[in-house]
């Protein structure tokens, strides 16, 4: 019986030694198998333990449980002075060189009116808005739309129920920038000569070349004997601002309800290779004039519109329209 509480002794002060080395999680797993798994030292104090008669189980009964605890406390205080050292550790490595924190920029698009609307600002335009929600008389009757045009249909054109005291107006959200240009016609004489960058909508289906929400800058100059090559003069002018003098461009004749003549510009990077119309363009047509209360026996203009997804695909080299609105970053931070 004697020998049993001198092994308990014994084996007190080797757990006291013990776990005065542990300085390590590797370490504490190391004293946990030698003294507190199934054939560790302890646990073989037990088996002794077991195999005393009656009255030797009755006298060791609570020495032997308070040493099993006694170890088991051992064990857990040094597992929680190990943790609490561990959470005190800086989290960031000091000694490694510095990273530059990422920062936000400006979206592809953003820059592309930036330059486009900095270009014509030194050519001597200024800058006009108008709102999104357009009323049917300034997004097609007034820009000389016949009644039976395709871009009423509901297939081109987002339309909005409006009533107004049992009085119903045709709301659209507008197709196309032009409805600025009457509205600046309607409140300011000539000469005018403005840009009007703004967002559009258009029920399309969506591929790698059509959105339903995109961009579009329209310009306005309406003069006393405006013409064509000064048309001419300044598209060219903007195209090689834009693209540089080695890109290669061409006038298409066009045609657009609410310019006569009307052309196309298309512009080529690549040699000829491959060609993309950036902008639609021409004279203003004698009835816009008349809707914007301008006489047209006395005054002429051009007027033309640029689609800035297109031209930031051109410059990016982007294949996929879709690929400017879908915030992979992987994309975006190219630009």
């Amino acid at each position: 019986m004697q020998s049993l509480s001198e092994q308990i002794n014994q084996l007190k002060l080797e757990l006291v030694e013990s776990i005065e080395d542990v300085n390590s999680p590797e370490s504490l797993e190391e004293f946990r198998l030698k003294y507190l798994v199934k054939k560790g030292k302890v646990t073989q104090i037990l088996d002794i333990f077991k195999s005393l008669p009656p009255d030797g189980k009755k006298e060791f009964g609570r020495p032997v449980n308070e040493f099993k605890r006694y170890a088991e406390s051992l064990f857990l205080v040094k597992k929680e002075e190990l943790e609490s050292k561990e959470s005190e550790q800086p989290t960031i490595d000091l000694s490694l060189p510095g990273r530059k924190p990422k920062s936000g920029s400006v979206h592809l698009i953003n820059q592309i009116i930036d330059e486009m609307t900095d270009i014509f600002i030194r050519m001597g335009f200024t800058v006009a808005e108008g709102p999104e929600i357009e009323d049917g008389y300034h997004n097609f009757d007034a820009l000389n739309f016949p009644p039976n045009h395709p871009a009423r249909d509901m297939q081109d054109t987002f339309f909005l129920n409006d009533s107004i005291e049992g009085k119903n107006r045709e709301l659209v959200l507008r197709t196309h920038t032009s409805p600025v240009q009457i509205r600046m016609m309607e409140n300011k004489k000539p000469p005018i000569r403005s840009i009007m960058p703004g967002r559009v909508y258009r029920n399309e289906a969506l591929d790698a070349t059509h959105l339903a929400e995109f961009h579009q800058m329209e310009g306005l100059y309406v003069n006393k004997d405006v013409s064509f090559a000064e048309l001419k003069g300044t598209m060219l002018t903007f195209a090689r601002k834009m693209y540089g003098d080695k890109a290669e461009y061409r006038f298409r004749p066009s045609y657009f309800p609410f310019t006569e003549p009307s052309a196309e510009l298309d512009v080529s990077t690549d040699g000829g290779k491959k060609w993309m119309e950036v902008v639609g363009c021409g004279m203003v047509h004698p009835n816009v004039l008349k809707a914007g209360g301008i006489d047209p026996e006395v005054y002429s203009g051009y007027a033309f519109g640029f689609g800035i997804e297109r031209i930031a695909m051109l410059r990016s080299g982007l294949d996929d329209i879709r690929l400017l609105y879908e915030n992979d970053v992987r994309v975006l931070q190219q630009f």
